[in-house]
């Protein structure tokens, strides 16, 4: 007779402000391929430098042309300090001009709310699936203002 598979659970109480947020990069041109190997050796150095506030990061595989990862930060702070900083900010100024035959998205979970956002995305994905579409401006332009809305 098997024994019973083990239960765990976690104790969050020491993470009150705890951000959970998915990134996905979805290669939508042969030129996309060469942007993620790129995007991928960047991503790894950076965790591997690990930026204040970043408390775990996984790798995760969507499919065999939509990765991605799971990061958990200390909080909202945290990781709009890391996103406004080197090589993030730069990441971003480059994707926003060309997206090199690729789609990125992101969604972050806080206890607060959640938000999304998706560019250059070929089809819907997570929450996009089932939520309704928003622009991303005015005063829905940045996560922190999509979390509180």
């Amino acid at each position: 007779m098997q024994a019973a598979p083990i239960r765990r659970s976690v104790d969050l109480s020491a993470h009150p402000d705890l951000v959970v947020v998915y990134l996905g990069f979805r290669v939508t041109r042969w030129r996309g391929l060469l942007a993620l190997i790129g995007l991928g050796r960047d991503i790894a150095g950076a965790v591997r430098a690990r930026p204040d506030g970043l408390l775990a990061h996984e790798t995760l595989l969507f499919g065999l042309n939509h990765v991605g990862m799971r990061q958990y930060w200390r909080d909202q702070e945290s990781l709009e300090r890391f996103t406004r900083s080197e090589p993030h900010r730069t990441w971003w100024r480059d994707f926003s001009r060309d997206a090199k035959g690729s789609g990125f998205w992101h969604e972050a979970y806080a206890r607060g709310g959640m938000e999304a956002i998706y560019v250059g995305m070929p089809a819907p994905t997570g929450l996009g699936l089932f939520a309704p579409e928003r622009a991303p401006d005015g005063a829905f332009l940045s996560s922190r203002q999509r979390l509180a809305a």
